[in-house]
């Protein structure tokens, strides 16, 4: 697509590398990426140094390292067991080799980034466990230094719900590219191309993502061998820029004219959609960095209706949808650094009516609570059956509430969304579900009851269900039990919280025993340890015989702090 590109540079101060034990052994360099960046290029150099000079006698040691948009990455090289009821997010790993005696580069390509936050870990391996003399010789140092590279489009053009956008794709043009604001509440977007002209059977791809510039296997549609060439996207993230892309076919000649339009559907009213005019981007909850609409100005409105105008509404139709249900706020109250409680409102008790679904929104502020755990535990009131089967299902998703009309199967997931399931009932009445490292913006939980029968699940009749439902964020799994140590972590300005276990025992919440050392061996241990100390008796009692005071002193003293 035509456009200017921009190109910015990021780079991080290099930091010494640690063998992995735990997520607190780590290096995490955090990073952001701009809006409507095409491509980010990390460059991830290593090297090493011993005694000031480079380390070229040091042996290869492989370097991981992960990428992960949004929040940490939550690792396990030592495949270890999680703690129940936690659930795992992905991130790409990648590992470096050496290619030179004391230096090596690796290059990370991600086209089409997600814009906002992006983390990397890194780390070496597991040390082997030999014991060496420290002072003998110069320690061997690993040095990771991650550089980010971003070319950005600027001015990409505004599409405007409603209004039909006019555009000629010269010979030497492959694509052009689009973007439109998504408001909430919108339950359903439409992208269509009209009179395509300057070509048989309009040659031209028809590509929408969310958040970031399509990609060769975002959501596609062959035009020419779909009349009209509409698609489109249920269920939409909201509040985000979702981009269009029209492309050319390959060995298409001459320029092809085509229109471009885009229709919201407001799940508030599902029979209307959006009006064609609003007075300004305000009024369609832009944000203020929405980027050129044709050349109008940010406060103004789009043009009016002009029979030579690039711009002009189209008739309005929305199909038939589901309706959004109101969504219930929480209360944010901070008790501490990611010690955060979530209260409903005339909660915590919580009824699910048996027609529709209780909506709960919980907000986790950008990059400060990226760094914790987030805690959702769902308990079932039985005695507010009145002895019907009755399952209670949540569905928690990020960024757009998920409600299912399917009762035969109810699942939080749909083509283009993924979500964590909990359910309750009368013999399992309790569910709890941990997200270490949740990525930020909205959590919806969408709470349903429906009645178990032969058939499968259907809605209940005359049966409100009652639960309890409690959401909070913690800085560790539990606090990592009694074999661990929740500490609070820091790079640069981004803190985060892991768990440092003991006494053998692994794990994000320290509750993987399967290194751990048994009672006897740590009683032995500490027996060893404190027994030893007793061969200072005889030296004190010696020093007392003989009147040197000062010596017994010292020797008490070093036998009762050296433990």
């Amino acid at each position: 697509a035509d456009g200017l590109f921009v190109t910015d540079y990021f780079t991080r101060t290099p930091r010494k590398l640690s063998p992995f034990r735990s997520f607190a052994s780590i290096e995490l360099f955090h990073f952001h990426i701009p809006e409507d960046t095409v491509i980010a290029v990390w460059n991830l150099i290593t090297f090493k140094e011993q005694g000031g000079t480079f380390g070229d006698q040091c042996p290869d040691r492989s370097i991981t390292v992960y990428f992960r948009s949004g929040a940490p990455s939550v690792i396990n090289p030592l495949h270890t067991h999680f703690p129940r009821d936690t659930a795992v997010p992905g991130s790409f790993a990648l590992t470096l080799t050496w290619t030179l005696p004391n230096r090596t580069t690796g290059v990370f390509n991600v086209t089409s980034p997600l814009p906002g936050d992006w983390f990397l870990a890194a780390h070496l391996p597991k040390d082997e466990g030999k014991i060496s003399v420290k002072g003998l010789y110069e320690e061997c140092q690993y040095l990771f230094q991650p550089q980010l590279i971003v070319q950005r489009l600027v001015n990409i053009a505004v599409l405007y719900p409603g209004y039909v956008t006019e555009q000629s794709m010269a010979p030497h043009n492959r694509s052009c590219l689009y973007k439109v604001f998504v408001p909430s509440y919108t339950s359903r977007v439409l992208v269509e191309v009209l009179r395509c002209r300057g070509a048989e059977g309009c040659p031209l791809w028809l590509r929408v993502r969310a958040k970031a510039p399509p990609l060769h296997n975002s959501t596609a549609l062959d035009c020419r061998e779909h009349d009209p060439c509409q698609l489109a996207l249920d269920l939409p993230f909201w509040q985000h820029w979702y981009y269009v892309l029209v492309e050319k076919h390959p060995g298409v000649p001459g320029t092809i004219s085509f229109q471009v339009t885009v229709q919201l559907t407001d799940c508030s009213q599902p029979s209307l959609a959006r009006p064609p005019f609003l007075p300004s981007s305000a009024s369609m909850n832009m944000p203020h960095s929405f980027g050129s609409a044709g050349g109008m100005a940010l406060g103004d409105s789009p043009p009016p209706t002009s029979p030579n105008g690039t711009k002009h509404p189209v008739p309005i139709t929305s199909p038939a949808s589901d309706r959004c249900w109101p969504i219930r706020p929480t209360l944010r109250n901070e008790l501490d650094t990611f010690s955060v409680h979530f209260y409903i409102f005339f909660g915590p008790n919580v009824s699910v009516p048996p027609d529709r679904p209780a909506v709960f929104v919980i907000n986790l502020l950008p990059v400060l609570d990226s760094g914790g755990v987030l805690n959702l535990e769902l308990r079932l009131n039985v005695s507010s059956l009145c002895g019907e089967n009755v399952t209670v299902f949540g569905c928690l998703n990020h960024e757009v509430p998920l409600t299912s009309s399917d009762n035969t199967s109810v699942t939080c997931e749909t083509e283009s969304l993924a979500g964590f399931l909990l359910s309750v009932n009368a013999t399992a009445s309790l569910s709890r579900l941990r997200i270490p490292y949740p990525q930020t913006g909205s959590w919806y939980l969408s709470l349903r009851s429906l009645c178990a029968t032969e058939h499968g699940f259907e809605p209940c009749t005359n049966v409100t269900a009652e639960v309890y439902l409690r959401t909070y964020l913690s800085p560790c799994i539990n606090d990592c039990g009694i074999y661990g140590q929740c500490k609070l972590l820091r790079t640069n300005n981004y803190l985060y919280a892991a768990c440092e276990c003991k006494a053998g025992w692994n794990g994000w919440g320290c509750t993987d025993n399967s290194e751990a050392f048994s009672y006897g061996f740590q009683l032995l241990s500490t027996l060893l340890l404190c027994l030893s100390n007793v061969m200072f008796v005889p030296p004190v009692a010696i020093a007392v015989r003989s009147h040197y005071l000062l010596e017994a002193a010292v020797y008490i003293f070093t036998m009762f702090f050296s433990t």
